[in-house]
């Protein structure tokens, strides 16, 4: 049995994913499951114990316009995907570009999360995506459709030993000790508006550090220079360090706090206590997987910024305290 997983991004959905696979591994123990992602998100999957193999779309050079790129990477996909030779193929995306890779792979059972006009014809069983599920719940319900049984739900992200290892080394060298508490903080999200003000995250790290904790600021590459602030305050930055490199700091921390961030989906998987700070919590908004009371949500009508730093001081000290 070869079966075929696609979802190509982001790293947040991607990890809300795992549930789904591992509840596909319970029902084809012996099959070879390959996962198809973006190129960027690949190395995530390096956690994922029941994939067997990694499928890296490059996406930049299929959509780049260069002829000399699209029409061998176009080629050089539609090889493997064919190769692949696969029973069934399973897209928890649902795009119009997850469909017809479905669609291209020649599979006998394609089945997919149909919420576009025009792509059920793409599968074989087309399930309507349900926006008040939560992510997980929207993937599990196309294997339940499928007949499959989902029970026993596992989200649990085995982080490769050398991460943990690069890990363990940035806390020496940062004079950290994996003994002592401590607060990691991922400030940015993506998505401006769901982003609580950084001036307010200092504020509640200033709280935890007089309470004796060690606190890191997390982030990527392209938000070293907006974490000055934090440098200046003596805190730890650890943005730029590769993904899961972070989820290795994350799960060598006490508890994690940021915004509705694919890093703290991350950390729920690997097992850590979360405060995530989002915009709402209404049926189908992706609070942490089986933790709807670790999320933090403004009163109807307001933005993230009007959370105050005394609710999230709070929250933190609830979570700790569970």
């Amino acid at each position: 049995m070869n079966i075929l997983l696609i979802r190509l991004k982001s790293i947040g959905d991607v990890v809300l994913t795992l549930p789904a696979v591992n509840a596909v591994r319970d029902n084809f123990p012996a099959a070879k499951i390959t996962f198809l992602t973006s190129k960027e998100n690949a190395a995530l999957l390096a956690g994922f114990r029941e994939v067997n193999e990694i499928l890296p779309l490059d996406r930049a050079a299929l959509r780049s316009g260069n002829p000399v790129k699209v029409v061998p990477s176009l080629f050089a996909l539609l090889r493997r995907l064919r190769a692949g030779k696969f029973n069934l193929v399973v897209d928890f995306q649902g795009f119009g570009e997850t469909a017809w890779l479905a669609r291209l792979t020649g599979a006998r059972q394609r089945w997919g999360s149909v919420y576009g006009k025009g792509r059920k014809w793409a599968y074989t069983l087309g399930v309507p995506r349900d926006n008040a599920l939560h992510h997980v719940d929207r993937s599990l319900a196309i294997l339940r459709v499928g007949g499959l049984t989902v029970a026993n739900l596992r989200n649990t992200f085995d982080l490769p030993a050398q991460p943990q290892a690069a890990a363990r080394e940035f806390f020496r060298a940062n004079q950290l000790d994996p003994a002592r508490p401590t607060l990691f903080v991922q400030p940015f999200t993506s998505t401006p508006h769901k982003n609580w003000p950084l001036e307010n995250y200092l504020a509640v790290a200033q709280h935890w550090c007089a309470q004796g904790w060690q606190i890191i600021f997390g982030g990527g590459p392209g938000d070293r220079d907006r974490l000055q602030p934090a440098l200046a305050g003596k805190f730890i930055v650890s943005a730029g360090v590769p993904l899961l490199v972070t989820g290795g700091l994350m799960q060598l921390s006490t508890l994690v706090l940021g915004g509705d961030t694919g890093a703290l989906h991350l950390a729920v998987a690997l097992g850590r206590r979360v405060v995530m700070l989002m915009d709402s919590t209404a049926p189908g908004r992706a609070f942490p997987f089986q933790h709807l009371d670790w999320a933090l949500a403004p009163r109807l009508g307001d933005g993230v910024p009007s959370i105050v730093v005394h609710e999230v001081v709070t929250a933190c000290e609830r979570v700790i305290s569970e």
